[in-house]
């Protein structure tokens, strides 16, 4: 893939990943991994959350005067299923942390640091040349900082390809807006 591709994919990806909200991204990555890797955990989860519903909403149901031994013994396995959910609340929770903050790290390293890795690869390379004397005095903005005079350098194209697809991105809110007003 070219060049001027290349660049204009990365940008776009980090624009689509700054639309969509790298928070949000973040819970449904999460969310597939804990199925996939820790599905044990997951299903314990679930099936203590079913349990301690059922025995809570049977504790509530049971009087405490009438029937003290089952309500003690309702009430002790309540007591016990909270602090084991608590207990895999806390596991789970830490394998959250963990796994957000390589998340946020592979997140990091594929947008803003294959940017700044291509910026500086081809820091001396021009992206494309433009006709002599399009934009005179000025041409030499186009290939900052090493590119050659009369080219455009990959951070000038980066920072076009940005507000392009930042222009589009509003374009596309306005045309969605305004259809979803008009649809009744």
């Amino acid at each position: 893939m070219s060049l001027i591709f290349t660049i204009f994919a990365l940008v776009f990806v980090t624009q689509l990943i700054s639309w969509i909200g790298q928070s949000v991204l973040l819970e449904i990555t999460y969310a597939l991994y804990l199925r996939v890797f820790h599905s044990t955990t997951d299903a314990r989860l679930r099936k203590l959350k079913t349990e301690l519903l059922t025995t809570k909403s049977e504790l509530l149901q049971t009087s405490a005067q009438d029937q003290f031994a089952k309500w003690a013994k309702l009430r002790r396995s309540v007591d016990k299923g909270l602090a084991d959910l608590e207990k895999l609340n806390s596991e789970i929770s830490s394998t959250k942390t963990a796994f957000s903050v390589k998340f946020n790290s592979v997140i990091w390293i594929l947008t803003t640091g294959l940017q700044f890795f291509v910026g500086w690869w081809y820091r001396k390379s021009a992206v494309f040349y433009l006709p002599q004397g399009w934009f005179g005095p000025l041409g030499w903005w186009l290939a900052f900082p090493f590119a050659p005079t009369g080219s455009v350098s990959v951070g000038v194209w980066q920072m076009a390809c940005k507000r392009v697809i930042k222009i589009g991105e509003r374009v596309v809110k306005d045309l969605v807006g305004k259809h979803a007003s008009t649809v009744p």
